[in-house]
């Protein structure tokens, strides 16, 4: 009895004591305390059913030592250690015996340390409010990434281990991915051992915003995060972006200048190109100046050459002819309407008309004064504008397939193919 307690005690002081809440290796066991293979797999059954511990085999995850998954059965863990030559597997005080042991002010200021301490898996997901966010994306202290799939958070170059930023602000977050409830609500989604390595202040920032209810992870941050394998998509943002890269390429073989001047690739994609993160007016008016921004702001006059006129005679109430400019969205049109000719022309009409309405949502702000307002209805908005919006900028793209020089060029599989994301 006293040399099973003894196990236990050294299984349960490893993994408090280390720095990742880490499993024990049988063989240490073994080498430790000179067991026989049988004498051990006794001790450990012995210990399985009386649910003072548990096996991780390097079967299920790739590392034993580190238990990322809830554990197994106790059935099968005992079938799995009866059948093992005891290679590649690592022990772990049970929920129950680490509830005895840690304190209850133990980590009392790291929340998600304290899980961790507790035995929760380390890829346990908890989800919080998308607000959270908004700290790290508008501090430029922080490099914030954030694809609508996943994202990382960490200190910018220059404020790192630097006077300039308290320490417990100098955080890194490795992965954060989003989650949804039955109604495709968004939320920040974020595994225990990452939030475990956050400051006791940011612990405490997150904790404040956890959610409760039943949350769902995206299908391709589970997919990539948690089972290793490659998304099967890309969200509707980062498919905008690739399809401004793609009409800009085909630009190059028709022998014209780039359509659009940016195109948003690496470095040049706003923070606020994405999902809102709060359901404001405010955030809605921001989003929808970017969205104009990255069409007719980005439109290229160049790339028209000469084949339609640039301005147009107005004559006003006085009966004097003034010379105007014509805006990028017209010259577009009257681009298309020259030079490419179609049955039903409604799918490119839909798309100036969407175009146009950005053009229009933001100009309206520029001349009111509005109370900012929190209201779910602009997360709602925002989906189908840029649902829009990529539709009219797929049409460029493959309105420009049709031309003879673009014949036989490439598109991304995921783009021509794969899931676009539009939540």
């Amino acid at each position: 009895m006293r040399k099973k307690d003894n196990i236990l005690r050294k299984i349960t002081d490893f993994y408090l004591g280390s720095y990742q809440f880490n499993g024990f290796p049988i063989r240490n066991i073994i080498e430790d305390f000179k067991l026989e293979e049988s004498e051990l797999k006794s001790i450990l059954v012995s210990l399985i059913q009386e649910d003072k511990i548990s096996l991780v085999f390097g079967d299920i995850q790739p590392n034993p030592h580190i238990k990322m998954l809830p554990e197994q059965p106790k059935e099968e863990q005992i079938v799995k250690l009866e059948d093992s030559n005891l290679e590649n597997i690592c022990v772990y005080p049970s929920c129950s015996n680490l509830a005895l042991e840690v304190a209850p002010f133990d980590y009392e200021d790291r929340p998600f340390t304290r899980k961790l301490a507790l035995g929760e898996p380390q890829l346990l997901h908890e989800s919080f409010d998308l607000s959270v966010l908004e700290f790290y994306r508008n501090d430029p202290r922080y490099s914030y990434t954030n694809d609508d799939i996943s994202g990382s958070i960490c200190v910018s170059d220059e404020y790192f281990e630097s006077e300039k930023m308290q320490s417990s602000d100098q955080v890194l977050l490795q992965h954060f991915g989003f989650s949804y409830d039955s109604k495709l609500n968004r939320a920040v989604a974020v595994s225990l051992i990452y939030l475990s390595f956050l400051s006791p202040e940011h612990q405490q920032i997150w904790n404040a915003k956890i959610l409760k209810g039943d949350y769902t992870l995206h299908p391709d941050y589970f997919r990539s995060h948690l089972l290793g394998e490659w998304r099967e998509g890309v969200s509707i943002f980062g498919a905008f972006v690739q399809e401004l890269h793609h009409i800009n390429e085909m630009c190059k073989l028709m022998h014209r200048p780039p359509l659009f001047r940016n195109e948003l690739r690496e470095n040049g994609k706003p923070r606020g190109f994405c999902f809102l993160i709060r359901p404001t007016l405010k955030e809605y008016n921001d989003f929808v100046h970017l969205l104009d921004k990255a069409i007719s702001d980005n439109i290229n006059r160049e790339f028209f050459l000469n084949d339609v006129e640039f301005e147009y005679d107005k004559v006003r109430k006085d009966g004097k002819v003034v010379v105007r400019q014509k805006g990028t969205i017209q010259i577009l049109d009257e681009w298309l309407r020259l030079t490419f000719i179609a049955e039903d022309r409604k799918p490119i009409e839909e798309m100036i008309d969407t175009f146009k309405e950005i053009r229009q949502l933001r100009q309206g702000p520029a001349h009111a004064i509005d109370d900012d307002v929190f209201d779910q209805k602009y997360i709602r908005q925002q989906r189908e504008l840029i649902i829009r919006a990529y539709r009219g900028i797929r049409l460029i793209r493959l309105i420009f397939e049709n031309y003879p020089e673009v014949k036989g060029y490439k598109i991304d599989d995921v783009i021509k193919s794969g899931t676009i994301w539009t939540y």
